[in-house]
């Protein structure tokens, strides 16, 4: 079972089909009607280990998302992920209605179920084709925030009973929406504060530590009655930009839970379903998958961007890069926990909806961003840089690596111009160690160690980052980059640079 799934990650790398279809092809083929002939319909485990494996997939979204990245997408992403998510609900579940005639209850089920959007889905078939950093923001950050109200829409509409009054919904959502927002971010910096200032006994805790917070994160949502999804993703994502110790092991471990957690729920969810079932609701969800693509998903982004001035050619392609992946099936197993009448085939349709249409999005996204322009973009590489903490010497050991594409390569050790209290110990190269000079020039592929006493370590790293993209005039004509927060503190620049000046001359003196 371990090598088919491998085997699946390594042709869903090469294909550019997102892993979704593969694990759930697996679930299929060892279920009812496969090869394995496993009976399998407990809807009520399945629902359970789905929001367990959403937990962890939104936790290693949180980490890896980059904030200098999300802040400026931040409010476009919100009104996607809200009034967007109405916008969607209505016109997916009107076209339920009137075209497949579903009665109301299931079409608002479906609708609200197919609204929420798939980030690993996304940007697994993006990974080869980089976007400007308002496009990949808005997309994170809708994927991550747009669960927690749809969460809430189907548990509604699942419930036993009308929705008398609409506007108390409306309420309720809100306030699920603000006590999680609340409690995730307090979690996260209570986490990341407690991460920063207190030495775990082995750097392998470090990531157990941090999947722990946030795991903690969603309890605390859940429990006071707030959106836990929402919390363990606001909780994540400060917690990935914190400049934690060890923040690429974290990632990295992160990274390999959530890919279990995907293997283990997509399969599941392909055990669940029974293909000699699927016939008679593909077509009904060949319609509403049209209707969610060509109408909904389209007037969602145009409503919801409108007052953000974003370019035709974004919107185009953030309407294409709608895709539906592991939170709508999870979501259709809701229904059928609450026998809803008729929840079996919500099921079907749904399961049939995301396979065929993230068959049909995901090979395509790669080819309308290189048709509408949107490729990739003239940055510079960013820097590889971890951090240990050394406790009895009240500072860090810094470690970066300067990739290709950085503009720290051919800048001499003087010209960093660290700060105070910093220095760069060792520089790795081709395999080999040795201690630099002031005079030493660093070249890509390069490693360095770099100590850092406690006061300065942010300005120390901030520093590294601005010349990795400003290179050695970094602070002269900005950081590089484009992003002036990168470069060091203000008031520390002209004094770091003639300390740097002076060493570079005195060490350019002939002797002798």
């Amino acid at each position: 079972m371990l090598l088919i799934a491998v085997a699946a990650v390594r042709i869903s790398s090469r294909s550019g089909l997102p892993s979704l279809l593969l694990y759930l092809g697996i679930g299929v083929a060892i279920g009812q009607d496969g090869i394995g002939n496993i009976a399998f319909d407990n809807a009520e485990l399945t629902q359970v280990i789905g929001y367990a494996a959403l937990v962890v997939i939104l936790a290693e979204g949180g980490l890896g998302t980059k904030w200098k990245e999300v802040k400026p997408a931040l409010p476009a992403a919100v009104v996607l992920s809200t009034v967007g998510v109405a916008v969607s609900v209505g016109v997916t579940a009107a076209g339920a209605h009137y075209l497949v005639g579903l009665e109301w209850r299931q079409a608002l089920i479906i609708g609200a179920v197919v609204s929420s959007t798939d980030a690993a889905a996304v940007f697994s078939v993006l990974r080869k084709v980089p976007l400007p950093s308002r496009v990949t923001g808005v997309l994170e950050a809708e994927s991550g925030f747009n669960d927690a109200p749809v969460v809430i829409l189907v548990v509604a509409f699942s419930t036993a009973g009308p929705i008398e009054h609409w506007y108390v919904l409306l309420g309720e959502i809100a306030l699920e929406l603000a006590i999680g927002a609340a409690l995730g971010i307090a979690v996260g910096f209570v986490g990341a504060y407690g991460l920063r200032h207190v030495a775990l006994p082995a750097s392998g805790l470090y990531p157990i530590a941090v999947m722990a917070i946030a795991v903690v994160a969603y309890a605390a949502g859940a429990l006071a009655h707030g959106s836990g999804f929402l919390a363990v993703y606001l909780a994540s994502m400060i917690l990935g930009n914190a400049k934690l110790p060890h923040a690429p092991a974290n990632r990295g471990f992160a990274e390999g839970l959530g890919w279990i957690a995907q293997i283990g729920m997509f399969v599941l969810l392909g055990l669940l379903v029974t293909p000699h079932d699927l016939v008679n609701d593909f077509w009904p969800a060949v319609v509403i998958g049209l209707v969610l693509t060509m109408v909904a998903r389209p007037l969602e982004v145009l409503v919801s961007l409108l007052p953000f001035r974003i370019p035709w050619q974004e919107q185009a392609l953030m309407s294409w890069a709608g895709l539906r992946g592991a939170v709508p099936i999870i979501l259709a197993t809701i229904p059928m926990v609450a026998k809803v009448e008729g929840s079996e085939r919500i099921f079907n349709i749904v399961f049939v909806l995301v396979v065929v249409y993230t068959l049909v999005q995901g090979p395509t996204l790669p080819w309308l961003a290189k048709a509408l322009k949107l490729g990739a973009s003239s940055d510079a590489s960013d820097l590889g840089v971890e951090s240990a903490p050394l406790e009895r010497l009240r500072g860090h050991l810094l470690s970066v690596a300067i990739p290709e594409g950085s503009r720290m390569h051919g800048v001499e050790v003087a010209e960093l111009r660290l700060p105070a209290g910093a220095a760069v110990t060792l520089v790795v190269r081709e395999e080999k160690s040795f201690v630099p000079g002031p005079a030493t020039v660093l070249r890509h592929g390069d490693e360095l160690l770099v100590v850092a006493t406690d006061p300065v370590r942010d300005a120390t790293e901030r520093r590294l980052r601005a010349v990795g993209q400003g290179g050695k005039l970094a602070g002269w004509l900005g950081t590089g980059g484009g992003s002036t927060a990168l470069g060091p503190p203000p008031g520390t620049e002209t004094r770091f640079h003639r300390a740097g000046q002076r060493d570079a001359q005195r060490q350019k003196k002939p002797t002798g």
